[in-house]
């Protein structure tokens, strides 16, 4: 059986929600590498800490390169180089119906 839902509010106790940040800091960390590795995504992940540390993942080489990406694709038009799903559907070879 699964655990239940936890409430999400703050938590008070100091001790319990620094150990709680590093355990979870810990899983996004882990996923977020998962997903690059299974779905080969470009992933980048930034956390703060409460006290100001920084925590980052970045599947490629470069953080700064993902986010130059990531600032170009947020001011303009999509990446030139991603087919559209029609493109995509095109190259696709079709059976012989004879």
């Amino acid at each position: 059986m699964g655990r239940g839902r936890v409430e999400l509010k703050r938590i008070e106790n100091k001790i319990n929600r620094q150990v709680t940040f590093a355990k979870r800091k810990k899983g996004l960390l882990k996923k977020a590498s998962e997903l690059s590795v299974l779905c080969d995504a470009e992933v980048a992940l930034i956390i703060f800490s409460n006290r100001g540390k920084l925590n980052e993942f970045c599947s490629s080489s470069s953080m700064t390169r993902t986010l130059e990406r990531y600032q170009k694709c947020k001011n303009g038009p999509p990446e030139p180089n991603v087919p559209s799903r029609d493109e995509a559907l095109a190259v696709i070879p079709l059976p012989s119906l004879n």
